[in-house]
């Protein structure tokens, strides 16, 4: 089991949790939800002690798995190396031994060796790279990359090993911040099986709704100031916690019509004959006065892009034998399409198989090798990109106001203010300093940007990234709402259902066009 006792974290003078107690059950999965900023991640690094809480006590099971973020540490290692630390008590004693053959052997030397073999055995050390091989195949790293250091590897790549590196080893327990942020739909599929047939307790931080609802049997949400856990998962907590607070403001009516009533006794009859009655009426409405009611962190964004002022003509773009290599490597190779107006086309496929550099030769910020995109009549397009700072580069001395404002010169002031607000920009907020904000700010800055301003195609890369649960659904309402033309390459496949009509995926065997949405492709492919 893992139990919080009374833990409390400030930070400066914001309070994120105050003397909060919950416990995490062995078998269970959890899924721990909450806003940006609400303390998710905080919460997980006060668990595994890399981060102190100001008052409380944590207590955990003797091996526990942790999703590392500090791929720098791990740089000049080897990757089967970096996954096998994931057992800190079984890399020791494997570091030991090793060092111990490379000095001198006498029968103090040999009787530790010995121990230190017995102790690699009850660990299942023999075994240890095998199994460790078979984490990061499943997880769609080759077996002839695990004997190469890390920083030899794109940065998806890196954070893949570190995810199997917590996964090693059978630990007792599994803290995961974020784990499906550099995974593709074929290693998130790995990683939901594995997690499953998981026994142990797992607390997961995510904002893919689809693997959450997949994953988890509870959800520890963090609202009111404090962690309440739900049965289920992550969409049974929303329609569970919708009910509890529609139950909640049903009896505050109630209350308040019934004090209502009887104040109307006490004012007509209060200067009468009738006191003892009158006074029993001002008891009860003293006793039915309504508490303040606990006010929720859980703000939803409203993301709604224009309609466009000016349509394109039939097609949108047309591509043509476009082919594009780096280093050698072809990544794309005489792929054709003709995109139409109204298409709503989801970039799909593993990481590193191209999916970024199409994007960006449609966007044409990027040139092909040969093949050529040709443009369509009143092509009116925006680029959101995978890197932020692609987009926000010459801003950096600016506030989040005056970046927004530049956009659109001739807008009103009112009406710039009007779509931070309903991206979750509030008063002062919007004078922030740009290179200040946070990634999940920084997304929803480049979001109010493509609402502002009018177009009749969105590109999009990876827009839902550091985006929360709540600004991923409304992101993908605005996107079903939206009369252009969308392309967008992603993997969350809530986001994705939400809009798309037509795919374009990566496979093994090239680039293939699917007419029609995500759940037909996934079947047509199982086919």
């Amino acid at each position: 089991m893992i139990g919080l006792n009374n833990i409390s974290k400030k930070i400066g003078s914001r309070i994120l949790f105050d003397e909060v107690s919950a416990s995490f059950s062995q078998g269970n999965r959890y899924g721990l939800t909450g806003p940006n900023g609400a303390g998710k991640s905080t919460l997980l690094k006060i668990m595994m002690g890399v981060e102190e809480a100001t008052s409380g006590e944590v207590a955990l099971p003797k091996n526990v798995g942790f999703l590392k973020q500090n791929i720098d540490v791990f740089a000049d290692q080897r990757i089967l190396d970096v996954v096998l630390q994931g057992n800190e008590k079984l890399w020791s004693t494997m570091q030991e031994r090793d060092a111990l053959y490379d000095v001198e052997m006498t029968d103090a030397v040999g009787m530790r060796l010995g121990d230190l073999e017995e102790v690699i055995a009850d660990l299942d050390g023999y075994s240890a790279e095998s199994d460790a091989q078979i984490l990061l195949t499943g997880m769609g790293i080759a077996e002839e990359l695990h004997d190469l250091e890390m920083n030899s590897q794109p940065t998806d790549t890196q954070f893949k090993v570190l995810l199997c590196q917590a996964l090693f080893g059978k630990p007792d327990a599994l803290l995961l911040d974020e784990p499906t942020n550099h995974l593709d739909l074929d290693s998130i599929s790995w990683l939901e099986q594995f997690l499953l047939n998981y026994p142990g307790i797992l607390i997961v931080v995510s904002h893919d709704r689809h693997f959450l609802n997949t994953v988890t049997t509870h959800i520890a949400d963090i609202d009111y100031d404090t962690i309440i856990i739900y049965p289920g998962n992550y969409d049974m907590m929303s329609e569970t916690k919708s009910e509890i607070r529609g139950r909640h403001l049903q009896e505050i009516k109630n209350k308040e019509k019934k004090i209502s009533q009887l104040k109307d006794f006490v004012s007509k009859f209060g200067a009468g004959t009738r006191a003892s009655q009158v006074q029993s009426r001002v008891r009860e409405i003293d006793r039915l006065q309504p508490q303040e009611m606990a006010k929720s962190n859980i703000t939803r964004p409203y993301i709604r892009f224009q309609e466009p002022t000016t349509q394109t003509g039939h097609f949108v773009y047309k591509l043509k034998n476009l082919s594009k290599s780096f280093d050698g490597e072809q990544v794309i190779k005489n792929f054709s399409l003709e995109i139409m107006r109204g298409d709503k086309i989801a970039i799909i496929g593993n990481n590193g198989r191209g999916k970024s550099t199409l994007i960006r030769m449609i966007a044409g910020v990027l040139k092909p090798d040969s093949g050529e995109v040709i443009e369509g009549h009143n092509l009116v397009a925006n680029y959101f990109p995978q890197e932020h700072k692609d987009a926000i580069d010459k801003s950096i001395n600016t506030t989040l106001f005056d970046w927004l404002k530049a956009k659109k010169p001739d807008t009103y002031d009112q009406d710039v203010r009007g779509v931070l607000g309903k991206l979750l920009f509030p008063g002062d907020d919007v004078f922030k300093s740009v290179p200040v904000l946070s990634g999940g700010e920084t997304a929803r800055m480049l979001l109010a940007w493509l609402m502002l301003v009018n177009q009749n195609t969105l590109i999009l890369d990876e827009p839902n990234n550091h985006l929360d649960l709540e600004s991923v659904s409304a992101l993908g309402w605005g996107f079903n709402d939206y009369k252009g033309t969308i392309i967008c390459a992603a993997h969350d496949r809530d986001l994705i259902d939400c809009y798309a009509n037509k795919i374009i995926a990566f496979e093994d065997n090239g680039l293939h066009v699917f007419e029609g949405n995500l759940e037909e492709y996934l079947a047509s492919r199982k086919k």
